[in-house]
């Protein structure tokens, strides 16, 4: 005989403001529904809702679970599908039921996702002055947002859910092996609700999220019981409270400002999921701009588990701003005409009441355009982790013995891309500290061969270290076509990888070019390993080929002596990687630029690494106090760093700055008659901060020439012909050479510079335009701009 379930898979909430009102939630098996139902919703009779789809996956198995208890039981299909919650459908079923006919003692049970849901209970709301219903939601979104909370509704031609009423169901009855057929993407759409939930009301359960990714992602029936539980009862206790959505239940509405917008202009190209994740990072956004969520890392950290379940973080290219705010202005929320927001203060901390939020500050979290006021720009900043260090530390922690926390860690997508090639090599990641510590569990070098491409995006420095890493993973079986594959963006697949596949091709490596000879994608059947001994390496192209050698040489079946042929590039990020190789017990022996012996051995985690700040990010404030002629301070970069970019202030005094640099920070003052003279530079040890010096030599007096930076025509971007294009679309003439590239300064003469719409050509080069929101400026003291200094 069948039984109902446990108190322990039981959620029971009674309503604070409604006396006969109880949210009841059960867990069980759609097999042993029908017992539950009749003790918590007697009827002569019960009808159920299904669309044809999930009518094949669970109807009969209902319908059998009806019979076995002797209840008289009906069901109507209807199509799938968002066009279904109509007033045609709505009165399609009424009719149905009156054929039957069904009496005020019928229940009505809706099996299916958000749309079987909310039709059901509108007509049960309806249905001869009201009938009891059950809703049995099949999708991850039904379960833990649109089955909870009473609400039902139709769409009409003027927008969605504009026609329903609040109408509790008896039970809310969950089968999580239903989700075992939901597409993944499906999957993930209602993931993007539990997120929310997390984010507004539980810190515990967004750690939960971040340290589980994989394992969620892969449905483990502990986790996903666990998750939907938790995200149920914190939605179920939130309604409890404010029932008619009059005050804290407007928190449970963060991210569906903007998210409900994008729907509305994406459907059917956006899942709801999918539009409220993007909501949820521009509604953080805005959170820290009117200055209420006070940490920008919590924004990142927001964005970085987001992607984490492949739900997008960016508004679609084509989506135009006052489209978005006139759909906002139709927002439930709204009152006396103005836009309504939910705010966040921090993890798991929300304003329980909407704020009325003004139009531009949409504007500014949504519009990539920035307004530049003239003005002395002087103050004290801390900037963001180094890009290059945190990609370089994390392959070594994974490779290493023992367990290290790294704080400072850059979230960037380059570095999420980093961490998720990592997870899938089966690195264990968790984040603590609320997501400022990044505790990396080492492998010792065993990883697995992972279950699908590895996909890098446009993330270059990922790709080449990657390309070495991927030779030591190896299959016991040695089966070759049980292979890794790493690919990316079509960017990606336009970037040469030759150099580096030919070097280890000729130590012995297997690397297949999976579609065009000398690029991305590559294949590694498992089973080779790295041999290692004498190797040769072409190192004109890019430093980061040698990085990646250096990286992984330590597993290497012998000792690798490595010889650079050509004209070595960015030695000093060279050198970087031998100075963390050092770090993590690996002392690499270096005669000479061109010549490096690895010795044989295991890097050992440190119990702490802290990320030095990004030196070509610190070039950006810099540089504003050359061009305005203030003072600038970056306090957590100086010469005891590893980053050939911190010398950057030196060009600055060669273009008539005054510069200081400690062990610890580094300072600019503009020259104080105003005038910034044009130079000419060696950049090969900098490379990554050409960009900002040309910005500086845009308005310096005199023609400035940038050379030895070839290399930089094959990052994202060709770095040097954007510059060219970007500074030329405002007015400044610029020529291409063919190492580099020369800039006439306009004198200071700003009435020269006309206005202009930058293109970002994938690449980092109008961070000066728009400088990283994560800097974190102590103190600034924008004075009234001085006739001598350009504006």
């Amino acid at each position: 005989m069948e039984s109902a379930p446990s108190e322990s898979d039981i959620i029971r909430v009674t309503s604070k403001t409604s006396t006969n009102v109880t949210i009841n939630i059960a867990f069980g098996s759609i097999s042993e529904v029908a017992i539950q139902i009749k003790n918590l919703a007697p009827a002569s009779r019960y009808v159920c809702i299904t669309d044809t789809t999930m009518r094949k996956i669970a109807g009969d198995r209902l319908r059998e679970s009806f019979t076995q208890q002797g209840l008289k039981f009906d069901m109507k299909e209807i199509p799938p599908g968002e066009a279904s919650k109509s007033r045609t459908m709505k009165e399609e079923i009424e009719d149905w039921m009156f054929s039957l006919p069904c009496g005020r003692d019928t229940c009505m049970i809706a099996l299916g996702g958000g749309v079987v849901g909310d039709l059901t209970g509108f007509v049960a709301a309806t249905y001869m002055r009201g009938v009891p219903f059950i809703q049995i939601p099949t999708t991850l979104l039904a379960m833990v947002d649109s089955s909870i909370g009473g609400k039902t509704g139709i769409d009409t031609p003027a927008g969605k859910n504009l026609l329903g009423a609040f109408h509790h169901p008896k039970l809310i009855f969950m089968d999580t092996q239903l989700l075992s057929t939901l597409p993944q993407r499906e999957f993930c759409n209602g993931m993007a609700e539990i997120i929310k939930t997390a984010a507004i009301r539980d810190a515990e359960l967004f750690d939960y999220l971040e340290n589980n990714c994989d394992k969620i992602l892969e449905r483990d029936p502990e986790l996903l019981h666990h998750i939907i539980r938790t995200t149920a009862k914190i939605k179920a206790e939130v309604v409890s409270i404010d029932e008619k959505e009059g005050g804290i239940r407007s928190i449970l509405n963060w991210g569906h400002t903007i998210g409900h917008a994008i729907e509305a202009l994406m459907t059917p190209t956006l899942l709801h999921g999918e539009c409220v994740a993007i909501g949820m990072v521009l509604e953080a956004k805005l959170s820290h701009k009117i200055g209420e969520l006070k940490s920008v890392t919590i924004v990142g950290r927001i964005a970085r588990c987001i992607q984490s379940f492949n739900l997008p973080i960016r508004l679609p290219k084509n989506l135009e701003i006052d489209d978005l705010l006139r759909k906002m202005a139709l927002d439930k929320k709204n009152a006396n005409q103005r836009i309504r927001c939910t705010i966040v203060r921090s993890i798991g901390d929300t304003i329980e009441h909407p704020v009325p939020i003004e139009p531009q500050s949409f504007w500014d979290i949504i519009s990539p355009k920035t307004t530049v006021t003239p003005a002395k720009v002087s103050g004290n900043i801390i900037v963001p982790g180094s890009k290059s260090i945190s990609n370089r530390v994390l392959p070594m922690c994974s490779l290493a013995q023992g367990t290290c926390r790294i704080s400072g860690l850059l979230n960037a997508d380059d570095t999420q891309v980093m961490l998720e090639a990592l997870r899938q090599l089966g690195i264990q990641l968790e984040w603590e500290d609320h997501g400022e510590t990044l505790v990396v569990k080492g492998s010792g070098n065993s990883m697995k061969i992972p279950e699908k491409p590895i996909y890098l995006s446009n993330a270059g420095t990922a790709a080449r270290f990657m390309t070495t890493l991927m030779t030591l993973v190896t299959d016991s079986k040695n089966d070759s076509q049980n292979k890794v594959v790493l690919t990316g963006s079509a960017r990606m697949k336009e970037r040469p990888i030759s150099d580096l596949v030919d070097t280890l091709r000729s130590n012995g490596c297997q690397i297949e070019y999976v579609e065009k000879e000398g690029y991305f994608p590559l294949g590694f059947p498992g089973g080779a390993g790295l041999p290692g001994g004498n190797m040769e390496l072409e190192a004109t192209l890019s430093s980061q080929y040698v990085s990646s050698i250096l990286l992984s040489a330590p597993y290497a079946k012998s000792q690798v002596d490595l010889k650079l042929k050509g004209e070595v590039v960015s030695l000093p990020f060279i050198q970087m990687t031998t100075r963390l190789m050092s770090a993590f017990g690996i002392d690499v022996k270096s005669d000479r630029p061109d010549h490096y012996e690895v010795p044989l051995g295991v890097y050992k985690n440190p119990p702490q690494f802290s990320v030095e700040c990004d030196a070509s990010s610190a070039s950006y404030p810099l540089a504003m106090a050359a061009i305005t002629g203030g003072t600038v301070t970056v306090l957590n970069i100086g010469s005891d760093s590893v980053q050939g970019d911190a010398q950057f202030y030196t060009v600055m005094e060669m273009m008539g700055c005054t510069a200081q640099q400690t062990k610890t920070s580094t300072t600019v003052t503009g020259p104080s008659d105003g005038v910034l003279k044009a130079v000419s530079v060696d950049m090969s040890s900098m490379t990554d901060t050409f960009m900002t010096v040309c910005a500086v030599a845009a308005v310096a007096h005199g023609t400035t020439r940038i050379f030895n930076i070839a290399n930089q025509r094959v990052k994202e971007c060709n770095r040097i012909a954007a510059m060219v294009t970007e500074l030329g679309k405002l007015g400044v003439t610029c020529r291409e050479l063919e190492d580099g590239l020369e800039i006439d300064g306009i004198s200071g003469e700003i009435s020269r510079l006309r206005s202009a719409a930058p293109s970002t050509h994938t690449s980092s080069f109008t961070r000066f335009i728009e400088p990283d929101p994560k800097c974190l400026w102590e103190e600034i003291l924008p004075e009234s701009p001085h006739s001598a200094h350009p504006k």
